[in-house]
């Protein structure tokens, strides 16, 4: 998984098979092309195509993780929780459809879905490689275009970053960092940080793993922080 780029969105309209049925199935989203996102990537159409084609072919699809396999802490987070049964690009995005485990961790996470008055779980992130991509060349343009990426897996998240991409017929805010303002607030209120202190903490973790160079590790740590907030403040 070195080099794995974390991707999360939320979930569009979140649809079931039907109330009724014994299969937990849904789909929707998975990214949305020619979005900016909130650290300036942009998907263009056909980055997919790759990853898609070698599922067909082989039957190695992308794994379906929930929060991103707990990054790899142990070997219950990395099993999968799922199966990915439909993956396909259309003018929207990458539109895939899933059918969730009947274990534990499958029913919990359909029922965290299906909660009223609001999902408690309502987002999704995609795990990639990017193979080919445009760096900016001018400062109006997205900081890459990413023209290929090999998909590696595909997670129910706690926290979408991207609402043009929500569970609708269910992308990675890059490294999971969609709560690095709360990481600062974290820092200020628990930490005993000053407010000059958290700012420039907070601006070292983005400029590191905003590098194409960044080091996995570094990521991780803050992915892992920023994604835990509220469990750190109880």
């Amino acid at each position: 998984m070195n080099n794995v780029i974390r991707r999360p969105f939320g979930l569009t309209e979140l649809k079931f098979a039907g109330q009724d049925s014994s299969e937990m199935v849904f789909s929707g989203y998975g990214a949305v092309f020619n979005n900016v996102d909130a650290y300036g990537d942009v998907i263009k159409p056909g980055a997919f195509a790759e990853t898609l084609s070698e599922a067909q072919t082989t039957g190695q699809w992308p794994t379906m993780l929930l929060q991103h396999g707990g990054w790899g802490m142990s070997a219950d987070d990395l099993t999968p929780i799922g199966v990915w049964t439909e993956m396909a690009e259309d003018g929207h995005g990458l539109k895939v459809s899933g059918k969730l485990a009947d274990t534990p961790r499958g029913r919990e996470a359909y029922s965290l879905m299906k909660m009223t008055p609001r999902p408690a779980i309502n987002g999704l992130s995609i795990g990639y490689i990017p193979k080919d991509y445009e760096p900016r060349s001018k400062p109006e343009e997205p900081r890459r275009t990413l023209k290929r990426v090999d998909l590696v897996e595909i997670s129910l998240v706690t926290f979408p970053a991207n609402p043009k991409a929500r569970i609708g017929e269910v992308k990675s805010l890059e490294n999971g960092l969609d709560t690095l303002p709360e990481l600062e607030d974290f820092l200020r209120d628990v930490g005993g940080f000053s407010n000059k202190e958290a700012k420039t903490l907070v601006a070292k973790i983005r400029s590191t793993v905003h590098r194409d160079d960044a080091d996995e590790a570094a990521v991780r740590l803050a992915a892992a922080l920023s994604s835990n907030i509220n469990k750190l403040r109880g």
